[in-house]
């Protein structure tokens, strides 16, 4: 499924759908905007969906690890921008997150082992591995239970902008 998702997200035309925009400090100066940001905009993508109470929650979870994770790994100042569009069945999250070099090189990375097909060993060994939190972990999730296909790409020195494409809804209801 995850390959035919992402042979569709490449040939389709997504519509924007909705955006957020902030300063990265504003984000994360604050855990609880993680779930408030999620919260709403799945609300807003939901509304036309087979069964919106359940693409909601869906993709509320999806987008909460999504911005956890750029609220844990993030580096230096600027926006961060959270874009949501679509194409069919596929729903498509773009974050543009400050990064240096160290950031950007923690999310290109992360991305190709989001593509091996050892994803699910790591996440699993993340799950259960005793210490600090693998910032990894939530990405690893969304690939592995959610199907969600992860791109990644550097638009200048300062940033970073990881794509995450989600089919949350079977397509043929």
């Amino acid at each position: 499924m995850t390959l035919a998702v992402h042979e569709a997200a490449a040939k389709a035309e997504f519509r924007p759908m909705l955006e957020v925009e902030m300063d990265i400090g504003v984000f994360v100066s604050n855990w609880t905007h993680c779930d408030r940001i999620s919260s709403y905009l799945a609300r807003m993508v939901s509304h036309n969906r087979t069964d919106s109470l359940l693409y909601s929650n869906l993709f509320s979870s999806a987008l909460n690890e999504l911005l956890e994770t750029v609220f844990r790994s993030h580096a230096g100042e600027g926006r961060f921008r959270c874009h949501v569009s679509r194409a069919g069945s596929v729903d498509r999250v773009e974050l543009t997150i400050p990064a240096d070099d160290d950031r950007a090189a923690f999310y290109v990375e992360t991305v190709r082992e989001l593509h091996r097909p050892t994803v699910s060993d790591r996440y699993r060994k993340a799950l259960f591995a005793q210490g600090p939190l693998d910032l990894r972990i939530g990405l690893y999730e969304l690939a592995v239970d959610y199907g969600a296909v992860f791109s990644v790409e550097q638009p200048d020195s300062a940033t970073v902008r990881l794509t995450a494409d989600l089919a949350l809804e079977d397509s043929e209801q």
